[in-house]
């Protein structure tokens, strides 16, 4: 635990245990902001998302999903009772309405809690957000590296074995990425190394997840969603989000065409303060 990242677990009523993150309630007026992570991380709040909230006075809170650190494992699990997961964890910390904000695999989560509790959830920000899977359009055309998630495809067993020689193809980031993780991201790389060096459980699970039914349709989100895509991603191609944000009632595509990736969470605080004006 550090300040500003309050470590705590909850259990549920099937005796799982849940990992989740808190900065603690900011003095004054306080926007709750439940962040998403990314696949592979552990779900601790990261110091630039830490540093801008605090600056705006946002409370951020983060759960692990089911196995990654401290998060039991779940086989089976989906998008939606993944968000089902973070809802439990709202109603522990008394939170009665919250923005949600995802990054690259917590973009269809964040999206999920908008579907599971449309009367709490009041806004949503995905950045570089990965589409359900649709043959609306090629899905995979544009992804350097989409081994894990065409194995994933056929069902977990495959995707585990995948897993077994799988190494990260360095040409998925393009330099401004490698740029950012080595300056203000910096803390990414490091939380994504500590969530795979717990085995790969949780990106196996989320792999499979992401390519299986959500448990919802986009349409059914109906809360104000800004859709931010690097022009530049090769692991999450821009046409996810332009397809994404045809089929959102109310999405916003903003298209930040340098970025990659990682470059884009330059996007955070300038979404903070869209979540701020819509709440």
């Amino acid at each position: 635990m550090s300040e500003g990242n309050f470590e705590h677990t909850l259990r549920t009523p099937d005796d799982r245990t849940i990992r989740f993150y808190d900065s603690g309630p900011q003095t004054g007026p306080t926007r709750t902001v439940i962040w998403q992570h990314g696949t592979p991380q552990t779900g601790r709040l990261l110091e630039p998302l830490l540093a801008d909230a605090a600056q705006r006075g946002i409370r951020l809170v983060s759960c692990a999903r089911a196995g990654y650190p401290g998060s039991s494992a779940r086989r089976g699990r989906t998008v939606t009772s993944s968000a089902a997961d973070v809802i439990a964890v709202a109603d522990a910390l008394g939170l009665a309405g919250f923005a949600t904000m995802g990054a690259s695999g917590g973009g269809p989560h964040a999206l999920g809690c908008a579907a599971l509790a449309p009367d709490r959830v009041r806004g949503v920000v995905t950045l570089a957000g990965i589409a359900p899977f649709t043959e609306d359009f090629d899905w995979f055309a544009g992804m350097v590296s989409p081994g894990g998630l065409r194995a994933a495809r056929r069902g977990r067993a495959a995707r585990a074995r995948f897993a077994e020689t799988a190494q990260f193809d360095q040409n998925s980031f393009i330099e401004a990425d490698w740029r950012a993780l080595a300056d203000d991201w910096a803390p990414l790389g490091s939380d994504a190394e500590r969530a795979a060096g717990d085995g790969p459980d949780g990106e196996i699970d989320d792999d499979v997840a992401f390519t299986t039914p959500w448990g919802f349709a986009l349409a059914e989100v109906q809360v104000p969603v800004l859709v931010v895509q690097g022009g530049l991603d090769r692991i999450v191609p821009p046409a996810h989000a332009r397809w994404m944000t045809e089929q959102l009632p109310h999405g916003e595509l903003w298209l930040k065409p340098r970025d990659g990736h990682i470059s884009v969470l330059g996007a955070c605080p300038v979404a903070f303060d869209w979540l701020a004006d819509i709440a």
